[in-house]
């Protein structure tokens, strides 16, 4: 029998995806697919949408570069949970704990549970936000609905991981297919857009440019998901020898950076879709999602058009908040080896997001949400250096890892990507409270 200390993640579903031994590339590549898809949801959640609206709105396909970069920093940072989760058999938070003293590892479960709260906080309010758009349901009673999603999780979950997965892969599909024919509608041009994903100076120089860059990359970089990935890739059944070990890491990463690359796509077809529709019309003060929603009709003379951007805010929010349950049961675990039960698990993540978005709401009227949203990715923004320079400590030492250690000019790359990540991070804060 396993002692507490040393029990996997998420034992439920531990190694519980077999892979065949066969050297078949594209059997093996779709036995690892599935945990990079629910990784990239918390890429494309609501949170996003407010930063990815305003600077497309603003300042037209500038700002693409800041979505292109903020990506490839996001894609070699779940490759290090993989290669953490298949080194080790440990996850991040399980790592924390047994690295640091109890009261560090107690702080950063605060620090974690936070972080996790603040998401699901932005991913409330934006399908709540969606119903409304839908519907014409009250902000109030749309984030109590929301709240039922509770059921279709842990319904889900006694199934087995991959209907989780194959759900959250569908959904992505659904809100792809919404923005392709989005910007279909919008017909973008193609020059300028290409043009945008090259970085330019103005973007330091322009203090309004710099600001809403520093919350595109704020928004697009989860702190919860580093723990989430390190976790769900210990589904896979790989044999314990160093060649399947590498193998399981090579694979691992295929998957995330592929699912990483088309919530690129979703992105930066937002960003797309705002300079399209807005900034070329002489609308560049959108930035509120209603705005967005009342507007795009009109402006782009498709009568469908407001509606499909509702109908993919909805299942972006739906989707992110499959994987915020997930997240919350592994750091509670991992950090404080304490186990709730899933729905219970659930339900107090929900309890806790949604009382102050009822709050706010209620005090400050409906107009607030973007507001919210906004203070959501604060509060992550505040979480993602006590997640990112734990898991590039852990990878780049040799007596944790072995020979799956971070290679030197892994290791110089990470902590560049966790310099910067630190750096605008704690720009964006001082901002934000000046």
């Amino acid at each position: 029998m396993t002692h507490p200390e040393n029990r996997p993640s998420l034992p439920e579903v531990h190694r519980s995806i077999a892979v065949p031994n066969s050297k078949g590339f594209w059997r093996k590549m779709l036995a690892y697919a599935g945990p990079g898809y629910l990784v990239s949801v918390g890429y494309m959640d609501p949170g996003n949408w407010a930063t990815d609206l305003a600077g497309g709105a603003k300042f037209g396909y500038a700002l693409l570069s800041v979505i292109l970069l903020s990506n490839l920093m996001a894609i070699l940072l779940q490759s290090l949970c993989v290669r953490l989760g298949v080194a080790t058999g440990r996850d991040l938070a399980q790592a924390c704990r047994d690295y640091f003293s109890p009261r560090v590892s107690f702080l950063l479960w605060i620090l974690c549970e936070i972080g996790i709260a603040a998401c699901d906080l932005a991913e409330l309010v934006g399908s709540a936000i969606g119903l409304q758009l839908l519907f014409g349901i009250p902000l109030v009673w749309g984030v109590c609905i929301t709240a039922l999603d509770v059921i279709m999780v842990l319904f889900l979950q006694g199934k087995g991981f991959r209907y989780i997965e194959a759900l959250v892969i569908t959904i992505i599909a659904i809100i792809g297919g919404c923005f392709i024919a989005e910007i279909i509608f919008a017909k973008p041009d193609a020059a300028g857009l290409l043009l945008g994903y090259v970085p330019q100076l103005e973007i330091l120089q322009n203090q309004a440019m710099l600001y809403i860059a520093v919350g595109i990359l704020g928004a697009t970089v989860m702190p919860h998901n580093l723990y989430l990935h390190s976790s769900i890739v210990q589904t896979r059944s790989w044999q314990e020898t160093a060649d399947k070990k590498w193998e399981a890491i090579k694979f691992g990463t295929i998957d995330s950076s592929v699912a990483l690359s088309i919530a690129l796509f979703i992105n930066s077809a937002i960003l797309i879709l705002s300079a399209a529709s807005f900034h070329f019309s002489g609308y560049q003060e959108v930035a509120e999602i209603q705005d967005a929603y009342t507007l795009l009709s009109p402006v782009l003379g498709v009568g469908s058009a407001s509606a499909i951007f509702a109908f993919a805010l909805l299942a972006s929010g739906q989707n992110s908040t499959l994987t915020a349950t997930l997240a919350g049961q592994i750091v509670m675990e991992g950090f404080i080896n304490f186990r709730l039960r899933p729905w219970l698990r659930r339900l107090l993540t929900r309890l806790i997001a949604i009382v102050p978005a009822l709050i706010v709401i209620m005090l400050f009227g409906e107009g607030s949400t973007t507001n919210l949203l906004v203070f959501s990715q604060v509060i992550l923004s505040l979480q993602l250096p006590f997640a990112v320079i734990p898991l590039v400590m852990f990878t780049s030492n040799r007596r944790l890892m072995g020979e799956f250690v971070n290679p030197f000019w892994l290791k110089a790359l990470a902590w560049l990507v966790a310099s910067i990540i630190v750096g605008l991070n704690c720009w964006l804060l001082l901002q934000t409270i000046f």
